[in-house]
């Protein structure tokens, strides 16, 4: 199999031109995709004609406008389910939120207290993302508080990579090991949790909640494979606008998860823009997408690697040619000896490449833990890539 670049350069030329604000700065790379996507020109405009052509609110009123806008909003809660390859999907539910860390939330104090029990044990991520972690210690602490104590446990993690150790998992996990959350893609190491693992380590009872924030609109996600309960994602970072995201709930496992309090207006803009980006990745293809940004991000951890003054940050494995686990997704962090990684950032932006720099909201870190973090998606090319490692070889 040869070079994404080369077999697929025609294909990801005719994308990137469908993204304006990309081809509107020619002098800018844009490398931040981790952080939010950029917006195709079928998600603009999807949202532009819904705005000014049958703009109203849903679940309210009886006029043709809002009717319409009734229909969308649950055609599109249909069309999450289909680009999650949900296997039973009269029985799962998606609900709309603001993104993934009101998700999670949503998912720890609105529904995760009818599932624990004075003993229980929940296992979570202590250094992933914080809101991977904050939500379910306030779910523990809102159940002491009612006079039920519940375990947190340290998802387990190999030493030197960061991935998962689900050997470790399985010897912790017990019989009061009722929920455990996980993250997919690890948003500063950018590999695959090993996700597909933990189901076998916790047994076939404990509730799975996973944070895709980093897979969804990035490579293909399966809900069928992965045998969990919950996928929380946010639309902005899977080409669709702010503001936008959802719950995937498999209503299998537990009570039925429904999120607390009066059903408010939703995000209808935000919505039709999901709807849009999910039809649009499903078109431009997943797997191409990810093989794409993949690549990319293997000739970058090639250079760096040659770059002596570099740290790359993760599992070092996933930096070798022959790499026994998974590459890199789309995601490259790392370090200078000598230049503080926000400085570093400045001096990339001077030369016109946005990257973020600092601690990139990880739980535990600690200013001193900043890297730069490079992160990608289908609008960005070798030259961008090169280009780069070439500003980088100068320092």
């Amino acid at each position: 199999m040869g070079r994404p670049w080369e077999e697929l350069g025609d294909w990801q030329r005719s994308l990137r031109g469908q993204f304006p604000i990309i081809t509107g700065r020619p002098d800018l790379a844009y490398l931040d995709s981790a952080a939010t996507s950029q917006k195709p020109r079928a998600v603009l405009d999807a949202v532009q004609e819904y705005l000014v052509t049958g703009n109203a609110n849903a679940g309210r009123g009886t006029y043709p406008w809002a009717n319409a806008t009734t229909a969308t909003v649950e055609r599109t809660r249909e069309r999450v389910k289909a680009f999650l390859g949900d296997p039973e999907p009269a029985r799962s539910s998606v609900h709309f939120v603001s993104g993934t860390t009101e998700g999670l939330r949503r998912v720890a104090l609105d529904w995760l207290a009818g599932l624990l029990e004075d003993g229980d044990e929940i296992v979570v991520p202590f250094a992933d993302h914080q809101a991977n972690l904050s939500p379910w210690l306030e779910a523990r602490d809102a159940l002491e508080r009612c006079g039920v104590g519940v375990r947190v446990a340290e998802m387990p993690r190999q030493a030197g990579s960061g991935d998962y150790d689900t050997g470790a998992l399985a010897a912790l996990a017990g019989p009061r090991t009722r929920f455990v959350a996980l993250t997919h893609v690890h948003h500063v190491y950018g590999g695959d949790m090993n996700v597909r693992r933990v189901r076998e380590a916790v047994g076939p009872d404990a509730v799975i909640c996973l944070d895709a924030a980093q897979s969804v609109g990035h490579l293909p996600v399966s809900v069928a494979e992965l045998d969990v309960d919950f996928v929380v994602f946010s639309g902005h970072k899977a080409l669709a606008l702010p503001g936008s995201g959802a719950v995937w709930a498999r209503q299998a496992r537990g009570p039925r998860f429904t999120p607390g309090g009066w059903d408010g207006t939703p995000n209808t803009a935000g919505i039709v823009s999901l709807a849009a980006a999910l039809d649009w990745l499903d078109a431009a293809g997943v797997e191409r997408i990810d093989r794409w940004c993949a690549g990319l991000a293997a000739r970058l951890t090639e250079a760096l690697g040659v770059l002596p003054a570099f740290e790359v940050l993760g599992c070092q494995l996933s930096l070798a040619e022959d790499s026994a686990v998974p590459r890199r997704s789309s995601i490259v962090a790392f370090r200078h000896e000598r230049i503080d990684s926000g400085d570093l950032g400045f001096i990339l932006y001077s030369r016109g490449f946005m990257v973020r720099s600092d601690s990139h909201c990880q739980a535990g870190a600690e200013p001193r833990d900043g890297s730069v973090r490079v992160s990608l998606h289908v609008y960005n090319t070798p030259e961008e890539i090169d280009a780069l490692v070439a500003v980088l070889r100068e320092l």
